[in-house]
């Protein structure tokens, strides 16, 4: 799936690339903050060994998430090109209450163990606003927006006596949704998106609501709300889980 993440780094290096050729454009960077908080359950499969299922909360205690995330945009007339990436980091303690069957290892009940579960969420996303309304102080745009999730996933269980185990898994998913930006002139904004689609046995719903204030024209900061709910079933690996939480950033744009 290399080539997911070749094509996700160039659609930012034309962002960063047309950007200054295009005057009329909008160009936009954002640098945010994202504190998640993590639900849902996971299993591990080796051969013929069924993997347990495990929650996510309840038998492995794991913490929240705070990680930055980055996004690029290009606005193209009617059409919005956009590049993110969104890293996603949870770790825990805490002692097993059943006998676990984590990738061909049995983790026995009462064992105290440590957890990692790590994402790393790289996006591509095309929006075309059938509705784009500009020239009035008070500004409207409105369209559906087709996006691909390229998640590289990684979870690890290891147990006081030094017994570790992990298991890797990438896909990608397409979603198809709709997005939306009322403003009013360049200062205060509301944007809000919504994207789904269940492809090859795995699911992405993205649902995202952003204030942003721009103080100077060039400059402003953000804050909002993200939504996720993420479904993989591949290579032996099911991860049914929902991430959501409030975030804050900056941005630049010209």
């Amino acid at each position: 799936m290399n080539f997911i993440k070749y094509i996700l780094l160039t659609t930012t290096i034309i962002c960063l690339t047309l950007s200054p050729a295009l005057a009329d454009e909008l160009f936009s960077l954002k640098l945010g903050f994202q504190h998640l908080t993590p639900d849902g359950d996971f299993a591990v499969s080796a051969d013929s060994l069924g993997g347990t299922t495990v929650n996510i909360d309840d038998d492995l205690e794991l913490d929240d998430s705070d990680d930055f995330s980055l996004e690029a945009a290009l606005q193209l007339g009617s059409f919005r090109l956009s590049a993110a990436y969104l890293p996603i980091s949870f770790s825990g303690n805490s002692i097993l209450t059943n006998d676990t069957n984590f990738n061909g290892e049995t983790f026995v009940a009462n064992s105290h163990v440590k957890s990692n579960v790590d994402l790393d969420i790289y996006e591509a996303g095309l929006c075309w606003h059938l509705v784009n309304i500009d020239d009035l102080p008070t500004r409207i745009q409105l369209g559906p927006e087709l996006a691909v999730k390229y998640i590289d996933a990684k979870i690890e269980i290891e147990d006081i006596i030094g017994t570790k185990e992990s298991e890797s898994v990438r896909a990608a998913v397409p979603t198809i949704g709709l997005r939306g930006r009322l403003a009013i002139g360049d200062s205060l904004g509301v944007v809000g998106r919504a994207g789904y689609l269940e492809y090859d046995n795995n699911a992405f719903l993205d649902i995202d609501v952003q204030v942003e204030y721009s103080p100077l024209p060039m400059v402003g900061i953000f804050a909002g709300y993200r939504y996720l709910d993420i479904d993989i079933d591949k290579d032996d690996v099911m991860l049914n889980a929902t991430f959501d939480g409030p975030y804050v950033g900056a941005l630049i744009r010209f």
